[in-house]
């Protein structure tokens, strides 16, 4: 296919844009596009809605796998252009659509040159990314077990760099990142008899400010920590009554897994400590996990020289970004790499309701994963 029939691809897959574990369409549509490439094996409802299609060499070799995403965030999108979401309030904002495309636009690349000669190259199109599920479901599902990998690899495009440039990081890609509920039951009263009930407000305020003392913020530090309070919310409006109940909802980002084990148990023994002193019972459950990618250094460097073997410009980041990515869970398990193409200077940033994935990245990222491919023939 041309550039422009693969824009025309993308932007049907911006027009269905659907949430995490919801992506029905887009899978249907991802396996109908794939089929007249003829994969040695298509596998669908993977993990939930996921998609991969195998290509076999003739000799034995490595499985090389390709990740994409399948699903959309729940943003309303602003934009007027034809190819803007039909679903109100759900929108590609992330540029996944671009991703899933650029893979099938590989997956053409290899039917007509008859690659791989040897391995094998998986093209994964995987559900829920952004809720931090679909990664975690993918490799839970016993028919994962066929397309088991030697290296797995993925990109993300990167507003605010130079388009078609490529970013590449030594060791970790990003951020690990987990959020907590922390549940307050107190005791509801009179508001003026507060002392007749137990209103959590002490105790929420307290968390919340015991709980920024361990962030430092400085991505510079191996020992960067980020405390987020993301939401919070305690009793009724109703002037007559003092709260029994309160919620609060925190965000945390270390750059490795031993340092979010640390902050994970800090925190923990830190609402135990102030809920014991309020004498308030307290509930609290992780949500939105996300591993921290670490590239290898083997993988990154197959990237390095595809993109420079293709005439494209690279950027070596020296911090991490804080952003969490489920694809962090495949690289804590195989050998692997992710790594960036700028996708322009003055393109809105991810996750804004105006962002539109670039159409050209697409015949990049496939160039530099089929580069990635005949490195290993």
């Amino acid at each position: 296919m041309s550039n422009t029939t693969w824009a025309k691809v993308r932007q049907d897959l911006h027009r269905i844009a659907e949430l995490s574990e919801h992506e029905y369409q887009t899978a249907k549509r991802i396996a109908k596009e794939l089929r007249p490439f003829q994969p040695d094996l298509l596998i669908e409802n993977l993990g939930g809605t996921g998609v991969a299609a195998v290509f076999e060499g003739d000799e034995a070799g490595k499985t090389l796998l390709f990740r994409a995403e399948l699903d959309a965030l729940p943003i309303q999108e602003i934009n007027n252009f034809d190819h803007k979401s039909v679903t109100e309030g759900i929108s590609h904002k992330c540029g996944h659509d671009g991703h899933m495309t650029t893979l099938l636009a590989l997956a053409e690349k290899l039917h007509r040159e008859n690659l791989p000669s040897k391995g094998r190259a998986v093209l994964l199109f995987q559900p829920a990314e952004e809720n931090g599920e679909g990664a975690k479901a993918i490799l839970a599902d016993p028919k994962f077990e066929q397309i088991e990998p030697d290296e797995v690899f993925a990109w993300h495009n990167l507003p605010g760099y130079e388009m078609n440039s490529i970013i590449l990081k030594k060791d970790n890609f990003n951020a690990a990142v987990k959020s907590i509920i922390i549940k307050l039951h107190g005791k509801t009263s009179h508001a003026g008899e507060p002392e007749k009930g137990i209103n959590p407000a002490p105790a929420l305020a307290e968390i919340i400010t015991a709980s920024l003392e361990y962030s430092n913020n400085d991505p510079e530090r191996k020992d960067f920590t980020l405390v987020t309070p993301i939401h919070a919310t305690m009793g009724e409006i109703a002037y007559g009554i003092s709260a029994g109940y309160a919620e609060l909802r925190l965000t945390i980002r270390t750059w490795s897994e031993s340092e979010m084990a640390k902050l994970e148990q800090n925190i923990l023994n830190t609402i135990e400590r102030i809920t014991n002193k309020y004498g308030i019972p307290v509930e609290t459950s992780w949500t939105q996990e996300f591993s921290a990618n670490f590239n290898t250094s083997d993988t990154l460097e197959k990237v390095r020289q595809s993109s420079e073997f293709l005439g494209l410009q690279t950027f070596h980041k020296k911090i991490p970004f804080k952003w969490g990515e489920d694809f962090g869970l495949f690289t804590q398990k195989y050998p692997g790499a992710m790594f960036g193409i700028g996708s322009g200077l003055k393109t809105p940033a991810l996750h804004n309701p105006d962002y539109d994935f670039p159409d050209e990245l697409i015949e990049t990222g496939a160039n530099i994963l089929l580069e990635v491919i005949r490195s290993n023939q």
